[in-house]
């Protein structure tokens, strides 16, 4: 079995979902060798987050940030941590129910996403900084 691990850094994003699929796959260009196995990639923060899905229509991704920011509000007076600001608190909730990593088989040397799929970059924050992901590979 190989294993091959890139650290790849994403440079600054407006608040929203954006297809980073592209960059992560030049990332693994030196994935030589591995035909079948796994990818997993790992963002290394608190207030943004990975997911995949359709990576063809401009609108999911713009209904994805309406329906997140309705349902995880700004300016809640329950929120206690906001120490940078009020999407502070709200961009750890959307983080944690989205999660920080996500796994894509990789077949004949390619990740195995579906038509329709690509990885998004969940940036919660308004004034998101570098983002940081970790891609581990590992298979023969």
């Amino acid at each position: 079995m190989r294993i091959y691990q890139q650290s790849l850094q994403l440079n600054q994003r407006k608040r929203g979902f954006h297809i980073i699929t592209t960059e992560v796959v030049h990332a693994l260009l030196e994935m030589n060798g591995i035909k079948t196995g796994m990818c997993q990639v790992f963002i290394q923060h608190t207030s943004a987050s990975l997911c995949i899905n359709e990576d063809a229509a401009p609108a999911v991704r713009q209904d994805f940030e309406m329906y997140f920011n309705k349902a995880i509000p700004e300016n809640d007076p329950d929120y206690r941590h906001n120490d940078e600001g009020p999407d502070d608190m709200p961009a750890h909730l959307k983080a944690a129910i989205l999660g920080s990593s996500v796994s894509i088989p990789i077949i004949n040397g390619q990740l195995a996403l579906g038509t329709w799929q690509g990885i998004y970059l969940c940036e919660h924050r308004n004034n998101g900084e570098k983002r940081h992901l970790v891609i581990t590979a590992w298979g023969e």
